[in-house]
């Protein structure tokens, strides 16, 4: 919703991406759901709409810039032995994430460790910083560590590609929750790395459950059809995110229910300002979501 204001807002096209490369994950109603949701909510899109199972090709273009230029290399550890080695008394000074195991693996090395694991491939990023003005969080610096450009299945890894489609849609703008805020460090080494044009990029605060951990499917009612479920409307829906965005007031949402209410995702647009964002996560109240029985 923040990202359709943000656009539309400044006069721009809005564009629907299909992020569907975990193709065992996907399935056709998915499409459809994410997009009836939108259209229930009131937010439309521009086209064309691109899914990215189409355009792993292009992905693979775009590794093998890399490896031409031996920035990336096999890994074969697992998440265990990362966490494992990350954790090291002799390690917890770096701060990275990936403390670098397989960067300087011989080829002998290498070969011994594909005959148990097939391997994924890492960017050398040394330990780089990038720093940026989040058009939400203000302005940020973090350190890049050697992150995953394709994993060991083959697939080409997230950070990789929304990077490469972001340069392909001519994307002047990223709208996304801050759980990828450190991200954007890796995408803009990435970027350069590949001689494409960064665009801007917001980052909003999580809404989370009332304990404070990620909303998920065990916490009840968190998607459009669990709140028709429980008798709400999508206008009500979008009154009470408008509402969490310091878009409207306590009243205004709690009229959303009345059909003659003119607060639409449309008449949001004139509202709608960056600076203010909460820069907090919005943890749910109890009552707002009902909890899945057995």
């Amino acid at each position: 919703m923040v990202a359709w204001l943000a656009s539309r807002s400044a006069g721009s096209e809005f564009l629907l991406r299909f992020e569907d490369l975990d193709t065992a994950a996907v399935r056709e109603e998915h499409y459809r759901s994410q997009r009836e949701d939108l259209v229930a909510l009131g937010l439309d899109w521009d086209e064309p709409v691109i899914s990215q199972s189409e355009r792993r090709d292009v992905y693979l273009d775009a590794l093998g810039e890399l490896e031409a230029s031996d920035l990336v290399y096999p890994c074969f550890c697992s998440r265990k032995e990362i966490r494992e080695a990350a954790s090291a008394p002799n390690l917890a000074h770096a701060g990275h994430q990936y403390p670098g195991t397989c960067r300087d693996l011989s080829s002998a090395g290498r070969a011994e460790r594909a005959l148990t694991r097939p391997p994924a491939l890492r960017l050398r990023a040394a330990g780089q910083t990038r720093a940026f003005t989040d058009l939400v969080m203000g302005d940020q610096e973090f350190t890049v560590d050697d992150f995953v450009v394709q994993r060991n299945d083959g697939t080409p890894a997230y950070h990789l590609v929304v990077v490469v489609d972001d340069a392909a849609q001519n994307i002047e703008l990223v709208v996304r929750a801050d759980d990828l805020l450190e991200s954007t460090a890796r995408h803009l080494l990435l970027y350069e790395l590949l001689n494409l044009g960064p665009p801007a990029h917001g980052h909003v605060p999580l809404v989370l459950a009332p304990n404070g951990d990620r909303l998920a499917k065990r916490h009840g009612s968190v998607n459009l059809d669990d709140r028709a479920a429980a008798g709400e409307t999508p206008r009500q829906v979008l009154a009470y995110l408008a509402m969490t965005l310091g878009l409207c007031s306590e009243s205004e949402a709690e009229s959303a229910s009345i059909d003659a209410d003119p607060l639409t995702a449309a008449a949001l647009i004139g509202r709608f300002s960056f600076a203010a964002l909460p820069r907090e996560p919005l943890l749910l109240p109890e009552e707002y979501l009902q909890p899945e029985v057995g």
